[in-house]
C-alpha cells in the first residue's frame, strides 16, 4: 500500500476485519472445492469529508466482486428501497413547526448485519494482505452475513432493520418505505444513514439503546445538521437552508474555473433549448463531461434547483458531447462560482398545506430535433410542489 495516506487506510483496514471477524462473526474459513464458485475480493478506499470539504475520517471496505455472482446460485432477490428526498424535505419542515428534537445516526459495517438465508452458498477469496494458508489446500470464507458488494446486500441490510424497528413499534408508511412512524420516534433510513425526530431528546436516545441491544451497531452522530453531502442548517427565524459548498467547489475545480481569471456570470444558461450539435468539434477530453454532469445532477436534486433546467439540457449530450455542450456546461460552473453559499431555504408557515405550481414554455421545442427527427409543436415543462410554502419536491 502506497500514498500520503497509506497508514492511516492501512490501520483502517484493521479496524474494518476487527468489526467483520471478532464482533460480528462475518464468515469461516474452509478448504476450496472444485464445485465452489469463488468470488474475488476486494479492499475499497474512501476519505469521507464534511459538506465543506474537510476530512472526516478515513474508512476501508471488505468488498466481495458481485459482478462475479450467478442468478439462482448466490443470489435470487436484489431490490432494496431508499428514502426519497421529498421526504427528507417534509421531515424537516415538520420538523420546524412542530419543534422536533433531530438526530442523524450511522450504522457500523450496516450490510454485514443481516444473515444470508441457507440457500445462499456465498464463497469469496480472502482479503489481500491479510491472508491465512494452509498446507492441505487454499481457504476461501464461507459468508454467514452480507457483505459489501454482494448483489443483495442492501436488500437483506433493508429487510434486517426494518424488522428491527417494527419490532419496536414503529410503522412502515404506505407512501415511502423507509419511513418508520412510531408513537414517540420517526425514523428516516437512507441505506445505513438515519435522520430521527421526537419531541423530546430522551426518546431518541431511548430508541438507539433499543437497538443497540438488539446487536444494531448504530452510533448517534449530532443533530441532523448535515446529510449524505447537504449542509443543513437551522436558523432562529424557523428557516432552513440546504447548501453544498464542498461539492460547488469540487465541481469548479473540475471544470478548470478555480483560478483568480474565471468570471461568473448571472445566469445558469442562455435563453432557449440547448441543441444537438450533431457537425461540432468533441468536447476537450482532459475534462470527465459525464462526471461533471454527474456531480451537477446530485447538486440539483438536492440544494439547487436554480440550475435544474440548464443541467438536464447539458445532462442530454453526456454520450457525446460537443465543444458547444462543454461551453454550456462551463457556464453553469461560472454561474456556480459566484453563487458558492447559496441554496435551497425552506422557510414554512403554520398552515400545513400542499401546493403545486405547473409551468410549460408551449411549443418552445417547435422544429427542433429529438431523436433524430425534426417534430411539431413541443413544450418543456416542469413543476414545484410544495407543503406549508416550502418546495418539497421540483421536476
Amino acid at each position: 500500500m502506497k500514498g500520503p495516506y497509506a497508514n492511516e487506510y492501512y490501520e483502517a483496514c484493521r479496524t474494518e476485519l476487527k468489526t467483520l471477524v471478532d464482533d460480528l462473526d462475518c464468515w469461516e474459513l474452509v478448504l476450496r472445492t472444485d464445485d465452489m464458485n469463488v468470488l474475488p475480493s476486494t479492499w475499497a478506499f474512501k476519505c469521507k469529508r464534511y459538506p465543506d470539504g474537510r476530512v472526516k475520517k478515513f474508512k476501508a471496505r471488505f468488498c466481495a466482486h458481485g459482478d462475479r455472482q450467478v442468478e439462482g446460485i448466490d443470489y435470487f432477490e436484489t431490490w432494496s428501497p431508499v428514502a426519497q428526498w421529498v421526504t427528507v424535505r417534509l421531515m424537516m419542515i415538520l420538523s420546524v413547526i412542530l419543534r422536533l428534537k433531530t438526530a442523524q445516526a450511522d450504522i457500523t459495517a450496516a450490510f454485514v448485519h443481516a444473515e444470508l438465508p441457507p440457500e445462499e452458498q456465498v464463497f469469496i477469496h480472502q482479503p489481500h494482505g491479510f491472508k491465512v494458508h494452509c498446507d492441505e489446500g487454499e481457504l476461501v470464507l464461507r459468508l454467514k452475513r452480507s457483505l459489501y458488494g454482494l448483489k443483495q446486500s442492501p436488500r437483506h441490510f433493508y429487510q434486517y432493520l426494518s424488522s428491527n424497528l417494527e419490532e419496536l413499534g414503529l410503522v412502515k408508511s404506505n407512501f415511502d418505505p423507509c419511513l418508520f412512524i412510531g408513537t414517540k420516534v420517526i425514523v428516516v433510513v437512507y441505506v445505513d444513514d438515519c435522520l430521527l425526530y421526537a419531541k423530546e431528546d430522551r426518546h431518541i436516545e431511548d430508541l438507539l439503546v433499543q437497538l443497540r441491544e438488539r446487536k444494531v451497531q448504530i452510533n448517534r452522530e449530532g443533530s441532523a445538521e448535515g446529510f449524505l453531502g447537504v449542509d443543513v442548517s437551522y436558523s432562529p427565524a424557523d428557516s432552513i437552508t440546504l447548501t453544498q459548498e464542498g461539492l460547488t467547489k469540487r465541481i469548479i475545480t473540475a471544470l478548470g474555473l478555480d483560478s483568480s481569471y474565471s468570471h461568473s456570470t448571472d445566469t445558469p444558461a442562455e435563453v432557449g433549448p440547448l441543441p444537438k450539435d450533431a457537425d461540432g468539434n468533441p468536447a476537450d477530453p482532459l475534462y470527465n463531461y459525464a462526471s461533471i454532469v454527474g456531480m451537477l445532477l446530485y447538486l440539483t436534486g438536492h440544494s439547487r434547483p436554480d440550475i435544474a433546467f440548464a443541467v438536464h439540457q447539458c445532462a442530454r449530450y453526456t454520450f457525446k458531447p460537443t465543444s458547444r455542450h462543454f461551453a454550456a456546461l462551463k457556464r453553469i460552473g461560472r454561474y456556480l462560482k459566484g453563487t458558492v453559499d447559496k441554496g435551497l431555504i425552506l422557510r414554512p408557515s403554520k398552515y400545513l398545506h400542499v401546493d403545486c405550481f405547473p409551468d410549460a414554455d408551449f411549443a418552445g421545442l417547435y422544429n427542433q430535433e429529438m431523436n433524430g427527427r425534426v417534430r411539431g409543436p413541443r413544450h418543456l415543462w416542469g413543476l414545484v410542489f410544495s407543503r406549508s410554502r416550502s418546495p418539497l419536491g421540483f421536476f
